[in-house]
Formats: C-alpha cells, sequence, structure tokens
C-alpha cells in the first residue's frame, strides 16, 4: 500500500473510535487529529474540562466509552482555534488509552 492510500484508525481496545485516510488527517505536534466525520461520536462523551493552550486557544474534552470501560477525557477538539491552528478546526485527537495506528 503506497503511503499516501494508508488509512489512519484510533481505537480503545478493540473498538474502532475514528477511521480516517491518512492525507485527510492533520498532525500536529504529534497528535493525529481525525476530521469529524470520521469519528464515531456514539462513543464520545463531552465533559466539562477545558484547557487552553496560547496558540491553539480553548479545548474541549470528550470521554471515550466503549461498553466495557470509560477513558476519561481521551479525546479532544479545538472548536475555534487560534489564528495558527486553524488547520484543526473541525477535527478530533485523542490520547491515553485511546491508540492511533495504521489500519
Amino acid at each position: 500500500m503506497a503511503m499516501f492510500d494508508q488509512v489512519l484508525v484510533a481505537r480503545l481496545g478493540d473498538t474502532e473510535i475514528a477511521r480516517a485516510p491518512e492525507q485527510e488527517t492533520v498532525t500536529l505536534e504529534g497528535s493525529v487529529y481525525f476530521p469529524l466525520d470520521s469519528v464515531r461520536f456514539e462513543l464520545l462523551r463531552e465533559t466539562a474540562t477545558r484547557t487552553r493552550c496560547p496558540w491553539r486557544g480553548e479545548a474541549i474534552y470528550y470521554d471515550v466509552v466503549d461498553g466495557t470501560r470509560i477513558s476519561a477525557d481521551a479525546a479532544w477538539s479545538y472548536p475555534q482555534p487560534g489564528r495558527k491552528a486553524k488547520r484543526i478546526v473541525g477535527f478530533v485527537s485523542f490520547w491515553k488509552e485511546v491508540e492511533t495506528s495504521p489500519a
């Protein structure tokens, strides 16, 4: 498979949370951001957690729930990122127990 054909998947255990062609994702400071339409939002639950980055803006967080476990605040997005981070508007990224890898 050519690099530009590679598909990335975010998983919590065996549960697929997001899937997108690599060329449709954005990597920023080591985090892979998936387009909103590639994310299974039925597995995310918005939390009250918010953080602020001087150049990315305010992040909102989501618990990732796979039916058997909850990974607290393991997904985040920047609905209104700063000017330098505009390319991540409309994207979600993951961390903690959620692993991102090629499909």
